[in-house]
């Protein structure tokens, strides 16, 4: 669900006939092309849309929603400004809710425990009508993972999408991935149990290893880097696995249920590469666009096509422009999010900012550098290919002469002694990047629960994430992305969930009765990363946007079961409830009694 109440506004100026349209949208030049084009049949420079950083999209944003189209209709008809703010049941109504299947599963293993075959059977719902992404999440970007880690030669995935008398489902943070690495690490740890082999043993037996890639899976995909056996080991070590027997003693005593669980995975995200998403139908390119104007002070404005909805972008953007150029950050503006200002591009979602973004960004700051050094040649009085750039400083190879970055900025706008036969004025370039493969973050979570008997509540105690992300450009901002992921995984697994009655109606649609995960539903997360840089971007990044709630669901119920071991529990549905534990637990008590 949408965390936050959805506003829209538009505005007609009746002087020119040009509309505003204020949204939320993760991908506003998206939002333009739709609305003008296919829907409300405008000129695409009469229209502007304009979606300011509102804290949080998590994919229930980047679709086209009919209140914008209304507003902006409105709006027209009035000639008058028109705004539209939805109350959390609206929100709940009609807002695409995530996560809906019903899915049959069976792994084939050898004798020593070698996974041999997969075989998964998904319906998943769609709910009333199809919304953007629905049919393209529980196929591409859930059967597609279906391998996950491991090395199972032979995979057979059968997906049917079924319409119901739900909210349409859609992306949400993950969209796909969640789904498949959640029915790997459950199958996998009923797996070892059923075999009498340990829970990280049989993962180890099965990891693709370090030096196996690139490697190229059964269900289409390849993935390019990659080192599951470190972020494991280094899991293990800071949840201090080889300890928790000693642990669940210590409850035992004191009347709790101490369960530990892990779960190991890997996803596609740095959507995507255009020819794949267009031989599947999506008529776009999921190119990314990035603009660099310097200032003839020096300063920069990079203009992006991603955009911001609470990850930091400002700050980790503005980083890739002080490392590559040597503008203090505080000379570096990032402006995103405003059809009028911004240059086309495919907006924010599938951790895509900063493997596409960025790598157009460092596309154009290229072009950049090529320029100014062929002006601090003309000015040293060398040749291009002897002049060497360093963070913000030109300088003939074996000599003292240099120029600063200033200088050569304010040559290129006041070029009174400037290649102006070579050269244009100025210095402001514009690059496209278009990935060539997705990008396959990884790692390992591990999360410790408590449970209470008497009444069947969950505490979360302890949760450890080590994730590859690749190349890490701000490590606070990935901590705080990977742990606002495992609070989002956190309630998918123990708290959230949409309930509808026999007629359809649905019946947690307000927080008095959808439980969203609270401070002190949640554990301090520790994190850390492992690096295997991506092979096939400029900045060797990967992603960590999603990789929070794919890791987490599976951990959480793999320890909320290993808490039950002694009541025969084998599987336990999301989200695992107190009811639901409370008669787990009273129906044991019972048995034992008879």
């Amino acid at each position: 669900m949408r965390w936050s109440r959805a506003r829209r506004s538009a505005n007609l100026d009746r002087t020119t006939d040009e509309y505003t349209l204020f949204t939320t949208s993760q991908n506003p030049h998206v939002i333009r092309l739709l609305m003008g084009a296919f829907v409300l049949h405008l000129p695409e420079h009469k229209l502007r849309v304009v979606a300011p950083d509102v804290g949080g999209g998590f994919g229930s944003k980047i679709f086209h929603y009919a209140e914008e189209a209304i507003v902006t209709w409105a709006a027209g008809k009035v000639c008058r400004p028109v705004k539209w703010t939805a109350d959390r049941t609206e929100s709940f109504l009609t807002d695409a809710h995530g996560r809906d299947h019903v899915t049959k599963a069976r792994l084939a293993l050898d004798p020593n425990g070698k996974f041999l075959a997969l075989h998964v059977r998904t319906l998943a719902n769609m709910g009333a009508y199809l919304s953007t992404f629905a049919t393209s999440v529980p196929t591409y970007l859930y059967a597609t993972l279906l391998s996950g880690v491991y090395t199972t030669p032979t995979v057979y995935a059968e997906v049917k999408a079924v319409f119901t008398n739900t909210v349409p489902v859609d992306a949400y943070r993950g969209a796909g991935r969640p789904e498949a690495t959640f029915l790997l690490e459950r199958l996998v740890d009923v797996a070892a149990r059923e075999t009498g082999i340990d829970r990280i043993e049989i993962r180890r037996r099965n990891f693709i290893p370090a030096d196996a890639f690139p490697y190229q899976t059964p269900v289409a995909l390849q993935y390019d880097s990659g080192d599951y056996k470190a972020t494991l080991d280094m899991g293990l070590e800071a949840a201090g696995w080889a300890e928790f027997e000693q642990r669940r003693a210590e409850a035992k005593s004191r009347g709790k249920l101490r369960g530990i669980g892990i779960s190991t995975y890997v996803e596609a995200c740095g959507i995507a590469p255009s020819a794949v998403v267009g031989s599947l139908g999506a008529r776009a390119g999921l190119y990314e666009v990035g603009t660099i104007r310097v200032h003839p002070t020096g300063s920069v404005t990079v203009l992006t096509g991603t955009h911001s909805h609470g990850q930091g972008h400002e700050t980790t953007l503005a980083q890739l422009v002080t490392d590559r150029l040597g503008v203090p950050l505080a000379q570096v503006d990032i402006v995103h999010g405003d059809t009028a200002k911004i240059p086309f591009g495919m907006g924010t979602y599938g951790s895509r900012s900063l493997a596409v973004g960025g790598s157009a960004m460092v596309k154009a700051m290229d072009k950049i550098v090529l320029k100014a050094r062929k002006i601090a040649a003309h000015l040293m009085e060398a040749s291009v290919e002897d002049v060497e750039f360093d963070r913000g400083t030109f300088r003939v190879a074996g000599t003292d002469k240099t120029k600063s970055w200033g200088e050569i900025a304010l040559t290129a706008y006041v070029p009174h002694n400037y290649p102006i036969e070579e050269l244009e004025p100025g210095l402001d370039e514009t690059a496209f990047y278009d990935p060539k493969n997705f990008t396959y973050p990884g790692g390992c979570h591990i999360c410790e629960v408590e449970i209470e008997p008497e009444t069947g509540q969950v505490s979360v105690v302890n949760f450890t994430a080590v994730d590859d992300v690749g190349r890490v450009i701000n490590p606070m901002i990935v901590e705080g992305q990977v742990q606002g992921g495992v609070a989002q995984g956190i309630g998918q697994a123990l708290l959230e969930s949409a309930v509808y009655d026999e007629s359809g109606q649905l019946l947690s649609a307000s927080f008095m009765d959808y439980q969203m995960p609270r401070a002190n539903d949640l554990p301090p997360v520790s994190v850390a990363t492992h690096t295997t840089l991506c092979t096939h971007n400029p900045l060797g990044v990967k992603g960590c946007g999603e990789v929070g709630a794919i890791g987490s669901p599976p951990a959480v119920i793999n320890a909320v079961v290993d808490a039950l071991q002694d009541y025969g529990v084998r599987h336990i549905e999301m989200p695992a409830t107190p009811a639901k534990i409370w008669n787990i637990i009273n129906a044991g008590h019972k048995l034992a009694a008879e």
